[in-house]
């Protein structure tokens, strides 16, 4: 089941962990969820199973299709001023109608939320019935009074949720079968006792909850729910985590004769938004937190630099030779070598200090309360360490080396991007100056790093431009699914050649580009000549082709870019609709305002863009509700591993299931085996590309 819309909340993401558990949550939940508008646009399968209609029959139809005659009117009305923002009390019982003609008491909490297209309503939906039932059972007629209760018990022992029923007291008088499982106590054993006293509830760090929600209930004689991550603590020590809600019990003259609470174990669901909230901040290969908490701890210090005039140290690793090993030993030893690495590095830092992995091949270290000396000494600690480590796999050996960039934090220094920036620097310099070495950042710096060879490659790429020493490649990117007559869709690499006429990687010059700002230049390099040999190709092509250019996230930025590229689109009479521009989700975020103008003004013309890198970043999923790309390009690392990683297949599924839910196409990069093809196609991934499909080759 699919929809082709996905709901933000307030224009943010849908839960804290960004991106990609709303819908696991959704599909795996047996409260029922629902988006709307004037019609249904999302239902998840606990929906289906309650009414029994299919997602495909909801979906399109009016939402007054589910809701009981007597309460349609009230349901639109409430809708029409929900969406039109007005702010009231969210929880409503409405009563249902499935397609066998059944009828079930829903507990119903709206909220609005907002779209790419506009504003909907999210409805989650909790099945009250066999509370609801309770209810009126306790408002027939004397006459009847023990047959309903009879069915009343029956109906209880059958629901799937825990269920509790009190006197105005607060004191047990019934317990359904979940309940006894759930509590750890028989019903007979727990009658007349305190509710709280059967069902120990604590917060997530084990202490009490804090209030009586059954005492609540019955003083204010309204529904109760607890807050977010309350525990249950079995009689025997076992724990879960529940969703619980306590509602009065009246009888027809409306006194409250006691409560009935609905308690459900949540504890898959819970622990899932544990893990997706620690692989936001972590690092899932090494276990060390991520760029992003890193960051966070480096503003902490800074603040306490200035505030309170404490002094640290920020470290920047970058590892030597690890391309090496990547490129002879392949992914797997490089992935070990990482793991390896993380553990050496623990090993010879202090315990209060900080490790975190920034991506590829770069550490970061925050020595907390170091003075500038003890910074050094432990700088050199690490390089020699890492200088004395030997990496063996399959019987070779790999001698590595760490380059380090060591700044100060101290009062009056700089804030946390410069101070990334100045380790960066000094950590190119030391790379530069020798390799295995520490740099110290000096006010000077720049000196340092144009007489150690970095401004070299400015010269180096500035005379490849002037002498035409670029070049193009292609490589092709395949559908999995029977797209057969359809368009030839490639990827366009640059190379260059060096002054000796050998091949130079993008990976050996693009960074340099990046840093000293040439990376524009190349760009539009790439986009006029790609343009012009396009339009060749075209026309001696019986097929039609389209081609995915890339661009740098600093390219975007630059205002008279965008004007370039359009420039070059009329002059070459290129058809917009066969150019495709690859973004990094990196350089897309960096400026979002910006990249978004950028999609938006040549989307308008006819061009179609790709989201490259997908899911190098956990916060993945919120930005997509604001960037209006047609094709999401999952990242090599987890396509790779899919079949090697749980964790790497679930999000290969989570990234392409979003995508299927926004409409957007997915491409799975570096494909290269039969083994990896075989999974992406029982995983429904769009396209495929790497050597598993082609090698990169000439344009022509």
């Amino acid at each position: 089941m699919t929809s082709s819309t996905e709901p933000c909340v307030d224009g943010k993401a849908p839960f804290a962990a960004t991106d990609s558990w709303f819908r696991s949550l959704a599909e795996t939940t047996e409260i029922a969820i629902l988006v709307y508008r004037e019609v249904y646009l999302y239902v998840n399968p606990a929906t289906e199973r309650l009414t029994g209609y299919t997602a495909a029959e909801l979906i399109g139809q009016p939402i007054t299709l589910l809701v009981h005659p007597d309460d349609q009117a009230r349901v639109v009305e409430r809708s029409k001023r929900r969406l039109a923002g007005e702010d009231f009390a969210s929880n409503v019982e409405v009563k249902i109608v499935r397609k066998d003609g059944g009828e079930r008491w829903m507990q119903v909490s709206a909220t609005r939320v907002m779209m790419a297209d506009g504003s909907a309503g999210l409805l989650s939906a909790l099945d009250i019935t066999g509370r609801k039932e309770t209810e009126i059972a306790l408002r027939e007629n004397q006459n009847r009074l023990e047959l309903e209760r009879e069915r009343a018990q029956v109906t209880l022992a059958s629901i799937g949720d825990g269920v509790i029923r009190t006197d105005p007291e607060g004191r047990i008088d019934y317990l359904n079968p979940v309940a006894e499982h759930l509590t750890g106590w028989a019903a007979v054993e727990a009658q007349g006792q305190p509710a709280l006293r059967v069902l120990q509830l604590v917060d997530e760090r084990g202490r009490p909850i804090g209030f009586d929600p059954i005492a609540t209930c019955l003083s204010e004689g309204r529904v109760v729910e607890l807050p977010g991550g309350a525990t249950l603590v079995r009689r025997d020590g076992v724990e879960f985590a529940v969703q619980d809600s306590v509602a009065p019990i009246r009888d027809a003259a409306g006194t409250i004769r006691g409560t009935v609470l609905v308690f459900k174990d949540v504890t898959r669901i819970r622990r899932m938004e544990r893990e997706m909230t620690y692989l936001a901040r972590h690092d899932e290969l090494t276990g060390l937190i991520n760029r992003r908490e890193f960051e966070e701890l480096i503003d902490t210090c800074v603040a306490s630099a200035c505030g309170e005039g404490r002094r640290h140290a920020l470290l920047y690793l970058d590892l030597d030779e690890f391309k090496l090993v990547n490129d002879t030993a392949g992914h797997l030893a490089g992935d070990e070598l990482l793991r390896q690495l993380a553990t050496l590095l623990r090993a010879r830092i202090r315990p209060n200090d900080v490790l975190a992995r920034l991506g590829g091949d770069e550490f970061g270290i925050l020595l907390e309360d170091a003075d500038l000396d003890r910074a050094r000494r432990i700088a050199q600690e690490v390089c020699a360490a890492v200088r004395t480590f030997r990496f063996a796999w399959q019987e070779r050996s790999f001698q590595v080396g760490i380059s380090i960039g060591l700044v100060p934090i101290t009062a009056g220094g700089a804030d946390r991007v410069q101070l990334l920036a100045s380790a960066d620097a000094a950590c190119y310099v030391a790379k530069e100056g020798g390799r295995s070495r520490v740099h110290e950042y000096q006010e000077d710096d720049a000196a340092l790093v144009e007489r150690y060879g970095a401004m070299q490659w400015v010269h180096r790429i500035q005379n490849a431009l002037d002498e035409e020493r670029f070049f193009l490649l292609r490589q092709e990117i395949r559908p999995l699914h029977g797209q057969n007559g359809g368009p030839e869709m490639s990827e366009i690499f640059i190379r260059m050649r060096d002054e000796q006429g050998q091949i130079a990687l993008p990976g050996s010059f693009i960074p340099a580009a990046e840093r000293y700002r040439l990376i524009s230049r190349i760009d539009r390099w790439v986009v006029k000549n790609a343009f012009q040999n396009l339009v060749v190709k075209q026309r001696s092509s019986v097929k039609e082709l389209h081609w995915a250019i890339n661009l740098s996230g600093r390219s975007i930025d630059e205002e008279s870019f965008l004007d370039d590229v359009i420039e070059q689109l009329d002059l070459s009479g290129v058809p917009p609709a066969s150019i495709l521009f690859e973004v990094t989700e990196t350089a897309a975020v960096a400026n979002l305002a910006r990249a978004q103008q950028f999609i938006r003004t040549l989307k308008a013309r006819g061009c179609r863009f790709v989201l490259d890198d997908f899911g190098t970043g956990l916060s993945s999923f919120a930005y997509l509700k604001n960037l209006d790309v047609d094709f999401l390009k999952i990242d090599g690392g987890f396509v790779r591993d899919v079949n090697e990683s749980s964790i790497q297949r679930a999000l290969v599924e989570s990234i392409h299931q979003i995508g299927q839910l926004l409409g957007i196409a997915t491409i799975a990069e570096s494909m290269e085996s039969d083994e990896i093809l075989a999974t992406l196609q029982q995983i429904g991934v769009d396209y495929v590309q790497g050597y598993g499909v082609a090698r990169p080759e000439p344009l022509f």
